[in-house]
This record gives structure tokens, sequence and C-alpha cells, in this order.
């Protein structure tokens, strides 16, 4: 450390991008708690979405420092960094500084001057390992470094999904970062932006029945107390109608011009969504152990039906509310969402599982219901 606060390790530029800098050096174990933290995926008091990362694996961080601590470590799994704008290389002199794919140099890294400042990096892979490197007796083990210069948290969210593809993130983890990156790395993962940001508003806007009842990764323990509904169910739910052409979903998007009716979209599923709480008072927001409504394959199998129900619904209607209400009322007495055994289907409530064929099952017999009962209302 120099008399500046200023971090100089010798390090290899790598020529990937213009646009992102990759250097690749060393840092002593005991320097990473210096220079690196790790961005917790969490909700300041607005809401928004802050850090991306799961939280400690307390096993797994045992294991490594079981290792670091023993005899003859080789340790060649490094570290991946996000680093600040603020850093600066210097490049060797001579003509045998560059191969043509490296440039040899210098990296200094600004690092806070008192403890309580914030660390100028942060760990994007790698956070389990940093942990145990950071409680390890050996202090002086070089640990290789992998740091790219990603001035915005949109963009270190973006690099961390990119990373963690061959080692899969929690299913949760990733739909909760995917409305907050500029590109998502795959197409896969870019269908499942827009669904993720509509359970985002469910969850958090107060009109919502959902509003506090979706499990998602950045809940505190508090908010995990009270919810009851996996994220993943709902957007899978909500993808199946945004993309097959028979969802309601379907028709607010606008593909040519690649808008989306969002408002009309939230009106459509808080109107849906409020009238099943109505006409399901004593299976809504109770644990899937208790109600299968609230559980994946209740989730999945009444968003179907919502695709059939809201098509005769004119959401912008004054008597929206009661519309919704009488559709729903088709099916209501077939439904066994907490005691019972459902026609048909041959199943007790509780043994209806978040599987393809109970989705399926459940769903195919609560389309043929609400069919039928229209067909006979009209006298068909």
């Amino acid at each position: 450390m120099t008399e500046h606060n200023i971090l100089e390790r010798r390090a290899l530029k790598l020529n990937q991008s213009s646009d992102m800098p990759l250097y690749l050096f060393a840092l002593a174990a005991e320097e990473i708690d210096l220079v690196a933290d790790v961005a917790r995926i969490s909700r300041d008091e607005a809401g928004r979405l802050i850090g991306y990362q799961r939280p400690e694996r307390r096993s797994h961080v045992k294991q490594i420092l079981e290792y670091l601590d023993s005899a003859d470590v080789l340790f060649p799994n490094g570290l991946i960094l996000a680093l600040p704008d603020t850093v600066r290389f210097k490049s060797s002199r001579g003509p045998g500084a560059s191969d043509g794919l490296a440039v040899s140099g210098t990296l200094k890294i600004p690092v806070p001057t008192v403890g309580s400042d914030p660390r100028p990096a942060w760990i994007v892979d790698g956070q389990q390992r940093s942990l145990a490197l950071g409680r390890s007796k050996n202090k002086r083990l070089p640990v290789p470094i992998a740091g790219f210069v990603a001035p915005t948290l949109a963009l270190q969210r973006e690099q961390f999904l990119r990373v963690n593809t061959v080692s899969p993130l929690p299913v949760n983890l990733v739909t909760e970062l995917l409305p907050e990156v500029v590109a998502a790395p795959s197409p896969r993962l870019s269908a499942k932006r827009l669904p993720s940001a509509l359970v985002d508003m469910l969850n958090m806007d107060p009109e919502s029945p959902f509003a506090g009842l979706i499990k998602r990764a950045s809940s505190d323990e508090e908010a995990r107390k009270r919810a009851v509904v996996t994220d993943t169910s709902l957007v899978e739910a909500l993808r199946e109608s945004l993309e097959s052409p028979a969802g309601v979903l379907f028709p607010y998007r606008n593909m040519a011009a690649g808008t989306t009716d969002t408002e009309s979209i939230r009106k459509l599923l808080i109107v849906y969504w409020s009238a099943v709480r109505e006409t399901f008072p004593e299976a809504w927001a109770k644990p899937p152990t208790k109600s299968r409504l609230m559980g994946g394959v209740g989730i999945r199998a009444m968003s179907r039906l919502m695709d059939r129900v809201m098509s005769h619904v004119d959401i912008d209607s004054d008597t929206v509310r009661d519309a919704t209400m009488a559709e729903l009322a088709r099916v209501a007495d077939k439904c066994r969402w907490t005691s019972g055994t459902w026609d048909e289907l041959g199943l007790p409530w509780n043994e209806l599982q978040n599987t393809p064929r109970h989705i399926s099952a459940l769903s195919n017999y609560l389309a043929r219901a609400y069919v039928d009962a229209r067909a006979t209302s009209s006298g068909r």
C-alpha cells in the first residue's frame, strides 16, 4: 500500500472490448475484504431492487475455509470483480509489453481511507470463496482476480447473469434480476423480463391482491413469513399469456413496434386476481399446504382460465368487477382448493402437485367446466 491509499498490482490488460477493460491480476486473501464487497440482493425503502447476490451459504463457505487452512493449498479458482472507473492502468514500456492479446502493466486501485467508507469494487462471481478467503489463516495467499470496469449496477447485474449460466442460479434470483438488466444474456431469459417486471408490480402495487404475498429473492425474513406465492409460478403463468396468441395478454403487445400497453395489462391482472380472491376468500393468502389455489398448480391453472374468462370481459367497463365475478362464478362450485375431492380428476385437494401433469389436468378441467357453463347459460 502506498501513502496515497492506492493499491498497485502487476496486471495484464486483455483486449476483449474497448468499452469494458478486462484486467487479470492477484490480490492477497486479506486484501479482498479491503477492495471488494458483496452486493446482496434486497430492496430499499422505496421498493427499488438493490444488489444481485444470493445469501451466504454457510456450509459451502466452511468447506472452502477448511481447505484454505490446510497444508499445500492450490487455489486456482479466482474471483471476478466489477471495478470502478477510477482504476488506472499504466502499460509497461518496451516492445515485449504486448503480444497482441494482452498488455502487461500496473493496475492502480483506490481503496477507502476509513474502514466505514465503501469499498471500490463489487464481487460478481465468487462471493462464497471471498467470504472463506476473508476468514482464512492464510492471509497472504495469492488469489487470481479477473476484473472488468463496470460503473453501473445494471452492467454488473448483466455480467453476473452471464457468468453464472454454467452453474445455474436460483430461478427466483434470475427472474427478479432480469427487469433490471440492460440486455438479457439469452433469448430464453429475455422472454422472462416483462413477466418478471409484472410480478414486481403485483407484489408492490397496493391495489394488487398479491401485494406482499409473493416470495422474491430480495424478500427479507419478515416478508418471507407473509409471502405464500412463489414468483416463478407467476412468471411462467404470465409468460404463457403474453407469448401465446390465445393468451388474453398477447394483444397488448405490439410486436412490430416493440411496445407493450403495460397499464392495460396491470388493470386486467388486478381486476381478474382480485375477483379470484373475492370468489375464494377462504383459499386466498394461505400457504400451499392449506390452499392449493396459492400453490404453483393453482396459480398456473387459474392463469390459463384467465385467458378464457377475461376474453368475455370489457376491462374499461364500469361494471368490470361484477362481470369478472360473474364469469368466475361459473366454476366456483367445482373448485376444491382447501378440502374435498376434485370431480373428474379423482384427486383429493391436497394431492394436487405443482407438476406439468397436474397443472395440465387441472387447467383442462377448469376450462371444460367454464365452457360447459357458458354453453348452458346461453341455451345451447
